[in-house]
């Protein structure tokens, strides 16, 4: 294992589902019923009037928006980057931060929320959309932003550029694995000090390439990056791309991540990463409960969606995915840790419709969100097994497209970015390290 412990900077090379809220038939994240906690919370949070952008499922686009005067660096930023101790455990955030103020957004993060981190998703197909053009401006003013308030960044990186496959389109490696790594010095030697390698690597979504879903194909992948990661500071966390849990395992379009995990590990992943990372976006059962303790859940005979109880699964239980990863990992490695990259709880208690795909997130309640992220929060941290966490999202909801958006339906405000109850929840909970 290299003992890196830096600010993190994830590159998640193919998409990372903006939302990554799950679907029905590839199961990503649940919590678990807590205590409610109390969240008043006051508008004062209120985001600035909606942004309505353009987005494929599961991405973050729209960027090419925001007026380029605004966003426009005049050098890159610069900063210091001091190692992030093992032993801590370290709470964030995702956020959308390149649409709108990311000024305003940074200064939520991290004195309103009080997060130490937060995750801006980097789409490599939008920084070079041809080989010869270069927009980093995009992304210079919440790069900065997030550098200014002291935060810590992590950035997931997406979309490899179409020019760099000959399928085409942005839903896999480029052909040519070195190109990854060439990019991913140009951005090390721009944006110092964070990196997790790719996203959802056992779904075709993410990972479509002429040999198919191959595991150890993703190792050679990640050994490019960590050997050019390295060769820029060696101090630099890399994360291995997080694993879709999913039940769907046809070879094809999924492969359950339980056994991709077990081919990742035999394939010698542990050698080229300072992290394991880790998702699971929510459905409808709480983070404290294993998949097959779901029929004890008392709203089990009322939910609408039907998944966890009616075909019990391990990736239908956030508790049951990140145990065993842990276990897994810890098989190999047992000082290895894991970076939960995204997770969270969808509810559209307060819209009158809801995403395709995302039924689940009409059983969820607000109040429901509000205590069951506080409670993997600290499952997370107590657990020993995790490093670092990530919130899905903080801002999405007044920035997206409106309540069928499943990034909306994760979001800490509504869609006039105003503060859920989860917003005061993730604000007051206790931030032990």
């Amino acid at each position: 294992m290299n003992q890196r412990f830096s600010a993190l900077l994830l590159l998640v090379l193919a998409f990372l589902l903006a939302a990554c809220g799950g679907e029905s038939e590839a199961p990503v994240v649940e919590t678990e019923p807590q205590a409610p906690a109390e969240a008043v919370v006051e508008p004062t949070a209120t985001l600035p009037p909606p942004v309505v952008v353009d987005s494929e499922e599961g991405q973050e686009s729209g960027v090419a928006e925001q007026p380029v005067e605004e966003a426009v660096a005049e050098t890159p930023p610069s900063w210091p980057i001091e190692p992030w101790p093992r032993d801590q455990f370290g709470y964030g955030v995702h956020s959308h931060a390149v649409v709108g103020d990311p000024d305003f957004a940074m200064e939520v993060v991290k004195n309103q929320l009080g997060l130490d981190w937060v995750k801006v998703q980097l789409r490599w197909s939008d920084v070079y959309p041809e080989p010869d053009v270069a927009q980093w401006f995009i992304y210079d003013g919440a790069i900065a932003e997030a550098h200014e308030k002291g935060l810590r960044l992590m950035l997931s990186v997406v979309s490899a550029p179409a020019w760099t496959r000959a399928a085409g389109g942005t839903n896999g490696p480029p052909d040519d694995f070195s190109l990854y790594a060439d990019f991913l010095v140009e951005l090390l030697n721009r944006y110092p000090g964070q990196i997790e390698v790719w996203n959802e690597q056992n779904l075709d979504r993410e990972w479509a390439t002429a040999e198919g879903l191959v595991a150890a194909s993703y190792v050679d992948f990640l050994s490019q990056a960590n050997a050019a990661i390295e060769g820029i500071d060696t101090n630099i966390i890399v994360i291995s791309g997080a694993l879709a849990p999913t039940g769907v395992s046809d070879r094809v379009s999924a492969v359950d991540d339980f056994v991709y995990m077990d081919e990742l590990l035999a394939a010698g992943m542990l050698d080229y990463a300072d992290c394991v990372g880790a998702h699971h976006n929510g459905y409808n059962i709480p983070p404290d409960m294993p998949f097959d303790q779901t029929s004890t859940f008392p709203e089990a005979s009322t939910a609408f969606f039907r998944g966890p109880f009616d075909d019990p699964h391990h990736s239908w239980s956030f508790k049951t995915t990140i145990d065993t990863y842990a276990e897994k990992v810890q098989a190999v490695n047992p000082n290895m840790p894991l970076c939960v990259t995204e997770f969270g709880w969808a509810t559209v208690e307060e819209y009158d419709t809801y995403p395709e795909g995302f039924g689940f997130a009409l059983d969820n309640t607000l109040e429901e969100q509000a205590t069951w992220i506080p409670q993997a929060f600290q499952l997370m941290h107590d657990s020993g097994d995790v490093w670092l966490a990530f919130l899905f999202n903080f801002d999405y909801g007044n920035k997206g497209n409106g309540p069928t958006d499943d990034n909306v339906a994760y979001s800490l405000v509504n869609t006039e970015g105003v503060p859920r109850p989860a917003f005061g929840a993730v604000a007051d909970m206790p931030k032990p390290n």
